[in-house]
C-alpha cells in the first residue's frame, strides 16, 4: 500500500494510476493522516467490488455501535422485556 499526500495527487497523478495498475491499493493522506483509500477494480468487477466495500463498511459501523452499547451498558432481559410490553400498549 502506498501513501500520497493530496498535493502529489494533484501534481503526481501517474505514480499514483501506476501504483493502482500494480494492484496496490493508494491512500491519500491530508495534513499527514489517511483521508481516502484507492483501489483498482478488476474489469467486469465493479457492482461486486462496491458490494464487498459497503458490506466492510457496514459491518464497521456495526461493530463501532455494538462498542458504543457495551460503554453506556446493555440493557437487562427485563428492561427489555418491559420496553417490549410499553411499545405493544401504545
Amino acid at each position: 500500500m502506498e501513501f500520497f499526500s493530496a498535493r502529489e495527487l494533484r501534481t503526481n497523478t501517474k505514480s499514483i494510476w501506476d501504483n493502482l495498475a500494480k494492484d496496490n491499493d493508494v491512500v491519500i493522506t491530508n495534513n499527514g493522516k489517511p483521508y481516502a483509500l484507492m483501489m483498482g477494480i478488476p474489469e467486469g468487477r465493479f457492482d461486486e467490488t462496491v458490494r464487498a466495500i459497503r458490506q466492510a463498511k457496514a459491518i464497521a459501523a456495526m461493530e463501532k455501535m455494538r462498542n458504543s452499547a457495551a460503554k453506556s451498558g446493555f440493557m437487562s432481559d427485563e428492561e427489555i422485556e418491559n420496553a417490549i410490553k410499553d411499545a405493544r400498549k401504545e
